[in-house]
């Protein structure tokens, strides 16, 4: 836990460091600062209105006790058990087993399942997928994810920016270093703060599994969901995935779950929101022969 807090820390000092490092290079151009407050403006938009973005999304609708009983029933269990608020439910119509929970804080959060999770997967690994996603809830993982979001995207503001100026000769360079410097600029900044906010991500979700498994008592069926999950999702790819929301499911609604690479570096894990399930798993069986 202490290790992966750490690593968020350090992550979020990183791309905090890498915006103003950018502004350094590029200078105080009125025109940069308006480009990263409408930038902070825009995620702290999307950060207030997050549960109804992410509804909307996936196309949920929130049900009732009564609509409901035995999924109710099961997140307000695992709220008691956390001591957490009871969080609004909804359900996603999509055939793929998945979930995700979102929401400013935990007075404000949903946990949302979808049909093919709770139609098709044993109680118990329910269980294990919901008690995850009420870790998000407990450790604000959307205020995190927020603010890496809003570094992030003020960091591609101040890149755009810089591309212009370094196109169109905004900036009057006596040697023709700085628009040259600006291109470059431009065009890794964003990837760097990409690959940062996304290793935060991968963070996020072993802290998640962690508390699942603490809360429980035994991270095995949470495990067996993730093994189900990773199966069903090849014969059954999600409908219409909404990009910017991919990060927030409990597996990753644009991967094609296919196996990975070995003897070699996985390019395609740096670009990932979530660590690969075989990591995930091995961690979660460890957890459970350590308690053994």
């Amino acid at each position: 836990m202490f290790k992966n807090t750490l690593k968020t820390t350090i992550l979020l000092a990183g791309l905090g460091g890498l915006a103003v490092a950018v502004g350094g290079l590029l200078g105080g151009s009125t025109g940069l600062l308006i480009g990263l407050l409408i930038g902070l403006g825009i995620v702290g938009f999307s950060y207030w209105k997050s549960d109804k973005l992410a509804l909307r999304a996936a196309r949920a609708r929130v049900v009732t006790a009564a609509e409901a009983p035995e999924l109710y029933q099961m997140v307000a269990g695992l709220a008691t058990r956390a001591n957490l608020p009871m969080p609004t439910v909804a359900i996603s119509p999509d055939a793929q087993p998945n979930a995700f929970a979102t929401g400013r804080n935990p007075n404000h959060a949903v946990v949302c399942v979808t049909q093919g999770l709770w139609q098709t997967m044993p109680r118990d690994e329910i269980e294990g997928v919901l008690a995850h996603e009420m870790m998000h809830v407990r450790h604000r993982d959307i205020l995190i994810g927020s603010v890496a979001a809003a570094i992030a995207t003020g960091i591609s503001f101040l890149a755009q920016m810089a591309m212009f100026s370094a196109i169109f000769g905004g900036r009057d360079d006596r040697d023709g270093g700085n628009a040259i410097g600006a291109l470059l600029v431009a065009l890794l900044a964003p990837i760097a703060a990409g690959l940062m906010q996304m290793a935060l991500s991968r963070s996020r979700e072993f802290d998640a599994d962690r508390g699942a498994a603490e809360l429980l008592g035994t991270g095995e069926p949470l495990a067996r969901a993730l093994e189900r999950i990773e199966v069903v999702a090849k014969q059954r790819p999600m409908q219409q995935p909404a990009p910017q929301q991919a990060y927030a499911w409990i597996h990753n609604p644009l991967s094609d779950g296919g196996p990975r690479r070995r003897g070699g570096p996985d390019m395609a894990r740096l670009f990932s929101t979530h660590p690969s399930t075989e990591e995930r798993i091995r961690r979660l069986r460890s957890m459970h022969r350590s308690a053994a």
